[in-house]
C-alpha cells in the first residue's frame, strides 16, 4: 500500500486575505441597489448641476440717475473709471423707478437729482436727493448712496472731505478675484460625493454587524485586523474613486493634479474614519441614516460658507471638513500650490487620524462583542 505525501500547505498573505475581503464587499456593494444607485445618480446630477450653474462674476453695481447736467455730475462724482460702479443715466424720474422697479439693464437702485441741484450746492442752499429702491435692495447699499451723494456735493462745491479714510480688509480681499457660482459649488459636490460614498461604507458595515458576517470572516484565516484593513481599502477607493469621477467630468484637475489628487485622498480617508463610527452605532437603514446625517450636516457647513463673503468664523475652522474644502477650493480656484495647501492639508491628517482612532476602537470593541 502506497502512501501519499501530503506537503503542507503555503500559509495565505496577509494581502491577499484583506484583497479577498476588499473584492467581498464591493461585490456586496454592487449587490445592493439602493447605495449603487444612490452613487451614479448622484454622481451624474452633481456633474449636471455645475455645469448648469453660472460661470461669470459681475462686481458692479449699476446705479440710475436722473435730473438736469446730470452726466457731468457723474463724471465730476466718481470719475470716467470708476471701478465696481455703473453709473445709467435717465431722462426722466418715472422711467428711472420702471427701470428699478422692473431691474432693466441690471439697475439695483436710483437716484433722482432735482434739477437746481447744481446751483444749489454753488449757493450753500440745502437740496433732496431722493434714493429709489425695491424692498429687495439691502439697507447697507442705500445706507451708501447717501455717502455718494454727500461726496457728489463736496466734489461740485470743490471743498474738501471733512475727512479722510482708509480701507483695513480682514482676511483675504477678493476685490476683482471674486469666483462664479459654479467655482463656489465646486468643493461642495466634491464632499457630497464623499458623504455618500461614507453613508454607503456605514450601511455595508452595520449589515455585516446585525448579520455576523464579520464572526464568520475573522474564523477564517482573516484575522480582526484583516477586516478593519480592508474596510478602510474598500471605503477609501470608493470614496476616492467617485470624487475622481467627478473631477474629471467637471474639469477640476487644472494644473496641480497632483496635489488635487493627495487632498481628494486625504478627503476619502477622512470620511471613511467617520463611516467607521457611523457603522459600529447603526442596527439598521435608519440608524445607519441618522448617524450618517449627524456627521454629514455639520461637515457640510463649511462647504456652504463659501456661497457667502467675508471669513469663516472660529466654530466653522473647527469642523473636521474645513480644512479639505480650503484646500480643494485654494487649488482649484485660486491656483494655490503646495505651500498654502499644507496647513489644510495638515489639518484634515489630523481630523483623519482622529476618526481612525475612534471609529476602529469602537468598532473592535462592536465586533469583539458579537
Amino acid at each position: 500500500m502506497t502512501q501519499t505525501d501530503r506537503s503542507p500547505r503555503a500559509p495565505v498573505s496577509r494581502a491577499t486575505i484583506i484583497g479577498t475581503i476588499v473584492r467581498k464587499d464591493f461585490k456586496a456593494f454592487v449587490r445592493d441597489r439602493f447605495y449603487l444607485y444612490m452613487s451614479i445618480i448622484g454622481l451624474v446630477a452633481y456633474i449636471a448641476i455645475f455645469w448648469v450653474l453660472p460661470n461669470s462674476v459681475d462686481e458692479s453695481i449699476t446705479i440710475g440717475a436722473t435730473g438736469a447736467g446730470i452726466e457731468s455730475l457723474l463724471e465730476q462724482a466718481t470719475g470716467s473709471d470708476a471701478e465696481g460702479l455703473t453709473l445709467v443715466a435717465f431722462d426722466s424720474r418715472e422711467t428711472l423707478m420702471t427701470a428699478v422697479e422692473e431691474g432693466d439693464e441690471g439697475v439695483a437702485l436710483g437716484l433722482a437729482f432735482p434739477d437746481d441741484f447744481f446751483s444749489a450746492i454753488a449757493a450753500g442752499r440745502s437740496t433732496t436727493v431722493s434714493v429709489i429702491a425695491t424692498s429687495e435692495v439691502p439697507a447697507e447699499l442705500r445706507t451708501a448712496m447717501d455717502s455718494f451723494i454727500k461726496e457728489a456735493a463736496f466734489a461740485i462745491s470743490g471743498s474738501p472731505l471733512p475727512v479722510d479714510y482708509q480701507e483695513e480688509i480682514l482676511g483675504v480681499d477678493r476685490l476683482g478675484d471674486q469666483v462664479s457660482l459654479r467655482e463656489k459649488f465646486r468643493p461642495m459636490l466634491a464632499f457630497l460625493v464623499l458623504l455618500i460614498e461614507m453613508m454607503s461604507l456605514a450601511g455595508l458595515i452595520a449589515s455585516e454587524m446585525q448579520n455576523r458576517t464579520v464572526t464568520a470572516v475573522i474564523t477564517t484565516p482573516a484575522t480582526l485586523a484583516d477586516f478593519l484593513t480592508a474596510k478602510i481599502i474598500f471605503g477609501a477607493l470608493l470614496a476616492f474613486s467617485q470624487v475622481v469621477l467627478l473631477l474629471i467630468a467637471i474639469q477640476s484637475l487644472g494644473t496641480a493634479p497632483v496635489l488635487i489628487l493627495t487632498t481628494v485622498l486625504l478627503g476619502s480617508l477622512m470620511v471613511t474614519g467617520f463611516a467607521l463610527i457611523a457603522g459600529a452605532f447603526g442596527k439598521d437603514f435608519i440608524s445607519v441614516l441618522f448617524w450618517s446625517m449627524l456627521f454629514m450636516i455639520p461637515m457640510m457647513i463649511p462647504a456652504f460658507s463659501l456661497l457667502f463673503p467675508g471669513s469663516a468664523s472660529v466654530w466653522i475652522r473647527a469642523i473636521p471638513s474645513y480644512g479639505l474644502v480650503e484646500a480643494i477650493t485654494g487649488t482649484t480656484s485660486y491656483g494655490q500650490g503646495w505651500a498654502e495647501a499644507l496647513p489644510n492639508l495638515g489639518m484634515v491628517l489630523a481630523w483623519t487620524v482622529v476618526a481612525f482612532i475612534v471609529g476602529l476602537g469602537i468598532l473592535r470593541r462592536k465586533v469583539q462583542s458579537l
